[in-house]
Formats: C-alpha cells, sequence, structure tokens
C-alpha cells in the first residue's frame, strides 16, 4: 500500500511537470501557416549594489521609508504599529510608576493622604514600582527590537528585489531503470539555463 502510493504521487508530479512545464511556442494563423511564437523576455533592470544600503537608511531615518522605496507599501501599517504598541506601554508603565513613585515619596514626607493609604503597604509601593520600571524597560527593549527589525527587513526586502527569478527553472521527476538488480529507482532533477 505504501510503494503504491509513492508511485502515485511521483507519476503525478511527473504529469503536472511535464503539463506545465512546457510553453506551446507554435501556433496556426489564419492561412494555416505554421509560425513560430517568440517568448517575450522580460527586462531585469541593472543591479544596484548600494539600494539594500539606502533602503535600510531610509528605514533608519524614518520607520516605513525604506519599505516605501521598496515599493512594500503594505509593510508601512504595520512598521507603524509594531512601534506604537511598545511605545503605548511605555507611556501607560511609566504613569504607573509615577503614581506609585509619588504615593512612596509622600508616604517617607510623613503624608497620609495618597491614593494607596489603607490599601497598600510601604513594601507594595515599592514592589509596584520595581513592576512597573521592568515593564518600561521591556517596552524599550521592544521598542528597539522593532525598530531594527524594520531596518533589516527594507534591507533584506532591497537584496530580494534585485534576485532574478527566471522561468527557465522546472522541475521533473524521473524513472531510472537499474539493469543490475531490476529495480527502478525514482528520482527528481532540477533543470536550470544561465
Amino acid at each position: 500500500m505504501n510503494k503504491s502510493l509513492v508511485i502515485l504521487f511521483i507519476l503525478s508530479l511527473f504529469v503536472t511537470a511535464v503539463s506545465f512545464a512546457q510553453e506551446d511556442t507554435l501556433s496556426l494563423d489564419v492561412d494555416n501557416n505554421i509560425k513560430l511564437k517568440t517568448k517575450k523576455v522580460k527586462e531585469v533592470p541593472d543591479y544596484d549594489p548600494l539600494a539594500p544600503a539606502r533602503a535600510a537608511f531610509y528605514s533608519a531615518v524614518l520607520p516605513g521609508l525604506g519599505q516605501a522605496y521598496n515599493k512594500d507599501y503594505w509593510k508601512i501599517p504595520v512598521a507603524y504599529a509594531g512601534l506604537a504598541i511598545p511605545i503605548y506601554f511605555y507611556i501607560n508603565n511609566d504613569k504607573e510608576y509615577n503614581r506609585f513613585r509619588d504615593a512612596y515619596k509622600r508616604r517617607l514626607a510623613g503624608f497620609e493622604d495618597d491614593e494607596f493609604f489603607g490599601q497598600v503597604n510601604d513594601d507594595g509601593l515599592i514592589e509596584a514600582q520595581r513592576f512597573y520600571q521592568r515593564n518600561k524597560e521591556i517596552s524599550l527593549l521592544v521598542t528597539a527590537a522593532i525598530y531594527v527589525i524594520n531596518i533589516v527587513d527594507a534591507n533584506v526586502s532591497a537584496h530580494l528585489r534585485q534576485f532574478n527569478v527566471s522561468d527557465d527553472l522546472s522541475l521533473q521527476p524521473d524513472f531510472q531503470f537499474d539493469e543490475f538488480s531490476g529495480k527502478t529507482h525514482y528520482v527528481m532533477s532540477l533543470n536550470y539555463k544561465f
């Protein structure tokens, strides 16, 4: 059962590779004369070795500008959302940190009129300050990481944009008969032209 599934799978790959890998280059015109179709050659722009560095520089100056340079416009809102969320959490944690710090300072000064009096003791205020301080630092690290990822994404995207992908690639399964053992070997071949 297992062997037959493998053979069926390889056979289906072979059929699809043969049917989709070839392009009809002959056509009949109205007078039943055979004409050869000419393949349209896609023009490849010249290689610009500075494009990745330029895209990375643009993203470093203004997040999302490198993505605009690469014409990946859909990534710009993702970059800004990725930066805005940790900045929001930084601001929120800073506000909470200041609330607990101010309450703790007032208690040290001898006042008993802070908003946490009777609910949180001095050790609780110190622990809350540590908690929000740690969250502020994590938010800064996440913001810096997303900023760096934004720059790296622009650089890599500019590199890949110049990568020439040819239509002359084809993947074909093949069967080879071993005359000594009498068994069939299944192989895959990748053909490409330079």
